[in-house]
């Protein structure tokens, strides 16, 4: 499939790519290969072979939730430099 150079230049231009002439021919060239090869897929006979989301088989990585103890909120509060009402007390950023 022959690209125009006018059809390359536009989608560069919807690319927001500013290409030099030289560069129009050679991804006018590239850019014809890939159809071409993007066709010869199409003509591959698929009947019978299931779609695929993926090529490898995806397994979940999360480990299990586990319970566990946690400490108490006094236990937390002990080393906080300032408190107010059984929180931490932060200086204010905003008015």
């Amino acid at each position: 499939m022959k690209l125009s150079n006018d059809l390359v230049r536009h989608i560069a231009s919807l690319a927001c790519l500013g290409l030099s002439e030289e560069e129009v021919e050679r991804f006018s060239l590239q850019l014809a290969h890939i159809l071409d090869n993007v066709e010869l897929l199409g003509q591959v006979d698929t009947t019978g072979v299931p779609p695929a989301t993926h090529i490898v088989p995806l397994q979940n990585v999360l480990r299990a939730d586990e319970v566990s103890g946690s400490y108490s909120q006094a236990d937390i509060l002990a080393n906080a430099p300032r408190l107010a009402e059984k929180c931490f007390k932060v200086q204010t950023i905003l008015e």
